[in-house]
C-alpha cells in the first residue's frame, strides 16, 4: 500500500476500541474478515446497479469482481453494496421517474457507511448520472467504471443497432413495406450480448460524458461489455481509486466547470443524445457548478459531429472503439484547438490532454477528420420563443436539414394516450407539412418526462413516402432515436408553459439556426389563453399519493435538470451520529 497518510472516515467505525468499534467490527467479522483488514486500510464501497431486470447490466458481478481485484492489489479493502437500478429498458413509466430517487439510495448509502472512497459501477441510460448525482452530494474520492455496449446487432446479414432499428422497423410496419413477422424476426439479433445500446444513445453518451468529465480512466466508454479489456478497466479503477482515496481526490476537485464545458464540446463531436443536457445540469447542481441551458449554445454550438454512429450516422460502438474510442476524438479535438480546457483534471491524476495528446486513431470514417465532418455544426440546438420561454433542444445531427426552418400549422394531442388514438386515424387532419405537437409528457405531466417525444408519424403519410416531420413536445426522447424533434420543451405543459394552450390549427414556426421557436398567436391572445388554463386547473383532481406525490411535488424543469429542488446542492459526507 503506497505511504500516504490522512485521516480516513472509516477508522471512525473501525478504528476505536470502545463498544462501538467492537459492534461494528464484530458485526462485520462474521462474513470472515480478520482483523488486519480493519487496520489503516482505505475502505472502497462498490456501488453497484446489477439487476436481472437491468439487463444493459446483467454483467456487473462479474465487473465488480474484478474491481475487488484492484483494490486489494493496491492494498484497500473492497465492500460492495447495491442501489437502485432504474433500467430504461423495463422500468415505467420511465426510468427517469426513479433517477432521483436512485440517486438518493446512492447518497445515503455513502454517508451512512464506513466508506472512504467508492467505485461507481454503471451502465444503463439513468444508473450513470444517478450514481454521479449521488456521489457529487457526498464530494468523497469516486471513479465510475461503465458497464459497456453490447455487440453489433446482426438481422438479414447486416449490422443493426440497438434502439434506432426498433424506430426503423416499426415505421416501416406501419407503411406496410414489410410484415409483422419481418419485424420480429430482428428482435433476437438486436441485443445479442450484456451492455448497453451499441448506438449513440443515452447510455453511450453519458459514458462518454463521464470520461470527457475525468471521473473515468480513459477508454471507459467504447469498450465492448463482453471485451476482455473492459474487466482489465475494471481491475484498473480498482487500483486507483485506493491511490484517490488516500490522496483525497473528490469529484469536487474533478467536476469543474472546465470539466462540464469539455463534456459539452466532446458531446457535439459524438453527436449525443439530448438527454445529456438534463443530466449534466442535474450533476453539475449537486457539486455547486451553475451551468445553465445556454451554455449548450455558448460551448456546444459551431462544433462538428465527427463520429458517424448511429442514429446520427452508420456505424456502431464497436467500431467507434476499434477506430480509437473517445480519447481518439479528444485528440481530434484537442489538435484543433477545440477542447475548452485541455488541462482539466482527471481520475488517474493526469490533465485530459496528457491522458489523450498521443491516443491512436485507426480508422478516418468513423472518426472524422475536421474537414469532413457528419455534422459541420452538431452542437445541441437550444431553442427560445413564446412556445418555450425557458428553451427546448434539438439534435441537428439526428435531423432533416430541410426542416431545421419550418412553419407548419398545429396537430395537437393533449397527452401520450390522445397520441396514440388518434395517430392512425385515417381522417386525421395532417399533411407532411404540419408540426406534431404533443402535451402534458414533462416532468410532472407524465410524470417523469418519458422517452415518448419522437412521435412516430401518422401512418397515412409513411404510406405516401413521409419520412420526417417537425414534432414538438415537453417529452424526452431516446438517445438511440432520430429526427426533426423538438424536446424538453419548458416549462412544460402541466406546469402551465405556453405549450399547454396550442390549439389544433396555431401556425408554429422553428428556425433551428436562430434558436427560435415560435407560436403565432399575439401576446394578448397568449396570456388571454394561459388564464383560462389555469382556471380550469384549479378543478383538477390531485395527483396520487406515495413517490409519484414526491416527485411531482418537487421535481424541477427540463432547463433546470430535473432534480429534485430539496437535493440540489453538495451535502458532504461528515460521518453521522452512532447508531447505538
Amino acid at each position: 500500500m503506497p505511504d500516504k497518510k490522512r485521516a480516513l472516515r472509516s477508522t471512525q467505525w473501525f478504528g476505536t476500541a470502545d463498544k462501538n468499534g467492537f459492534m461494528y467490527r464484530s458485526w462485520m467479522k462474521n462474513q470472515g474478515i480478520p482483523d488486519h483488514e480493519f487496520q489503516g486500510k482505505p475502505i472502497i464501497g462498490i456501488c453497484n446497479t446489477w439487476s436481472e431486470l437491468t439487463p444493459c447490466n446483467a454483467h456487473f458481478r462479474k465487473i465488480a469482481e474484478h474491481v475487488k481485484r484492484g483494490v486489494f492489489e493496491a492494498g484497500g479493502f473492497p465492500v460492495e453494496f447495491p442501489v437502485f437500478s432504474n433500467g430504461e429498458s423495463n422500468l415505467r413509466p420511465t426510468a427517469m421517474f426513479t433517477r432521483n430517487l436512485a440517486s438518493m439510495d446512492v447518497e445515503e448509502s455513502i454517508r451512512g457507511n464506513p466508506i472512504d472512497a467508492v467505485v461507481l459501477l454503471a451502465g444503463c441510460d439513468k444508473t450513470t448520472p444517478a450514481l454521479l448525482m449521488g456521489a457529487a452530494s457526498c464530494d468523497v474520492p469516486a471513479i465510475m467504471v461503465s458497464g459497456g455496449p453490447m455487440l453489433n446487432g446482426k438481422h438479414q446479414g447486416r449490422d443493426i443497432g440497438s434502439g434506432t432499428v426498433v424506430w426503423q422497423l416499426s415505421e416501416q410496419v406501419k407503411a406496410g413495406k414489410i410484415s409483422l413477422h419481418e419485424f420480429m424476426s430482428a428482435e433476437a439479433g438486436m441485443s445479442r450480448s450484456a451492455g448497453t445500446c451499441n448506438t449513440m444513445g443515452t447510455a453511450s453518451t453519458m459514458a462518454c460524458m463521464a470520461e470527457a468529465l475525468g471521473v473515468t480512466l480513459p477508454h471507459n466508454a467504447a469498450i465492448p461489455a463482453v471485451d476482455a479489456r473492459r474487466y482489465v478497466l475494471a481491475h484498473m479503477s480498482g487500483m486507483r481509486i485506493v491511490e484517490m482515496a488516500l490522496d483525497d481526490l473528490r469529484l469536487s476537485k474533478l467536476l469543474t466547470r472546465e470539466a462540464f464545458e469539455n463534456a459539452i464540446r466532446v458531446n457535439a463531436a459524438i453527436g449525443g443524445s439530448t438527454n445529456a443536457a438534463i443530466h449534466l445540469k442535474a450533476i453539475a447542481g449537486r457539486i455547486g457548478v451553475d451551468l445553465e441551458l445556454d451554455d449548450w449554445t455558448r460551448v456546444g454550438r459551431g462544433t462538428p459531429t465527427l463520429v458517424d454512429l448511429q442514429p446520427s450516422g452508420r456505424f456502431l460502438m464497436e467500431e467507434f472503439y476499434y477506430a480509437g474510442g473517445l480519447p481518439a476524438v479528444l485528440r481530434r479535438l484537442g489538435e484543433a484547438g477545440l477542447l475548452p480546457h485541455p488541462d482539466a483534471l482527471t481520475a488517474n491524476g493526469q490533465s485530459l490532454w496528457d491522458n489523450n495528446k498521443e491516443a491512436p486513431l485507426y480508422n478516418d470514417e468513423v472518426i472524422r477528420p475536421l474537414d469532413k465532418p457528419l455534422v459541420a455544426d452538431g452542437g445541441l440546438c437550444v431553442l427560445r420563443g413564446n412556445l418555450a420561454p425557458n428553451g427546448a433542444v434539438l439534435k441537428p445531427s439526428a435531423a432533416t436539414a430541410s426542416l431545421l426552418k419550418h412553419r407548419g400549422r398545429a396537430v395537437v394531442f393533449e397527452n401520450f394516450d390522445d397520441y396514440k388514438a388518434r395517430i392512425g386515424d385515417p381522417d386525421l387532419d395532417v399533411t407532411a407539412d404540419s408540426v406534431l405537437v404533443m402535451k402534458n409528457c414533462g416532468p410532472k405531466g407524465y410524470p417523469g418526462m418519458a422517452e415518448v417525444g419522437n412521435m412516430g408519424l401518422p401512418p397515412k403519410l409513411l404510406a405516401q413516402g413521409v419520412t420526417d416531420m417537425v414534432r414538438v413536445s415537453d417529452a424526452r426522447m431516446s438517445g438511440t432515436a432520430y429526427g426533426t424533434v423538438v424536446l424538453h420543451v419548458s416549462p412544460e405543459a402541466r406546469a402551465g408553459g405556453p405549450l399547454a394552450v396550442v390549439r389544433e390549427g396555431d401556425w408554429i414556426e422553428l428556425d433551428a439556426l436562430a434558436g427560435r421557436l415560435h407560436l403565432d398567436v399575439s401576446a394578448e391572445e397568449l396570456t388571454a389563453r394561459l388564464a383560462d388554463w389555469a382556471e380550469s386547473q384549479q378543478k383538477s383532481p390531485a395527483d396520487a399519493s406515495g413517490y409519484r406525490q414526491l416527485y411531482v411535488d418537487h421535481v424541477l424543469q427540463a432547463d433546470q435538470g430535473c432534480d429534485f429542488d430539496f437535493l440540489v446542492g453538495c451535502r458532504g459526507a461528515e460521518v453521522p451520529r452512532h447508531s447505538h
